[in-house]
């Protein structure tokens, strides 16, 4: 196993002649998968990566500068890629890394033959004529919380972010992976996220993108994921799914699961009306 490869512990499983990669988001790590990951083996090779920071990483090698943009995520989907020597893949990136997967398509767009994109934003927070879904307050009084209690602040944010059941299964899974981060590693990420524009990335995506998003997603407004698809440069396609919540794959995956088999199987560049 590469340098790469151990430092993100890597996983490929499945023997399929296209690639596929799969990408987490924000306090979870390649666990968040593991509803959609038995349909996908028989078909596909399967890529599963931690991003640096999450809860199974080494925290020491969790560079506070490289991470402070998407552009250092990026750079490590790359390396992964180069280092297997996969040479295109369909990429499905939830929330954090459905931005990752933009950003690296625009260095790299040989690697990617599509992204699926997942409950993505390019803007958390609200400006005079573009909708994110957070004033700059909201964000910092959640920051503040994060700084004086990660225990509590996580007890509170864990079911916002989910939706539904407060004692849901996945609640208690979402719960786990992030307490399994390092607190001061969790804010940094948080402030990374909540606080970067990437609109203006939007128009020098020329990779085929599917977009699907929750129809109820306290951290994405279902505006957001139109606002994707009208301002990407390549070809792209929208889905609202009927979930409530941030994390569908994990909360509620009898729905999440067959429409992501569904873009991963499908290619819109097949389609007329696809725009």
């Amino acid at each position: 196993m590469g340098v790469v490869e151990e430092a993100h512990n890597v996983k490929v499983i499945g023997s399929g002649k296209k690639t596929v990669v799969l990408g987490h988001g924000f306090g979870t790590d390649q666990s968040v998968w593991k509803h959609l990951v038995p349909y996908l083996v028989d078909d596909y090779r399967v890529v599963l990566y931690d991003n640096m920071g999450s809860g199974p990483t080494n925290p020491d090698y969790f560079d506070f500068k490289r991470y402070a943009s998407l552009e250092g995520y990026a750079y490590d989907v790359i390396a992964i890629l180069d280092e297997l020597q996969i040479d295109s893949c369909i990429y499905l990136g939830h929330s954090l890394s459905s931005m990752t997967g933009v950003v690296a398509s625009i260095f790299r767009p040989d690697l990617f033959s599509k992204l699926i994109l997942l409950s993505a934003s390019p803007r958390f927070i609200n400006s005079n004529e573009y909708y994110g879904g957070f004033e700059k307050e909201d964000i910092d009084q959640l920051c503040q919380a994060m700084e004086s209690n990660y225990k509590s602040w996580i007890d509170g944010f864990a079911p916002l972010v989910i939706g539904g059941d407060m004692d849901s299964v996945a609640v208690q899974e979402f719960s786990r992976t992030l307490f399994n981060m390092r607190p001061d590693i969790a804010l940094s990420v948080f402030r990374t996220i909540f606080t970067f524009d990437l609109r203006h990335f939007l128009s020098r995506i020329t990779v085929p993108c599917h977009i699907i998003q929750s129809s109820k997603d306290l951290a994405v407004p279902v505006a957001v994921s139109e606002y994707i698809h009208q301002n990407l440069g390549g070809k792209s396609i929208v889905e609202v799914i009927a979930t409530e919540g941030h994390l569908p794959q994990l909360s509620a995956p009898e729905v999440a699961v067959p429409v992501l088999l569904r873009h991963i199987s499908h290619d819109i560049t097949a389609d007329h009306e696809a725009s």
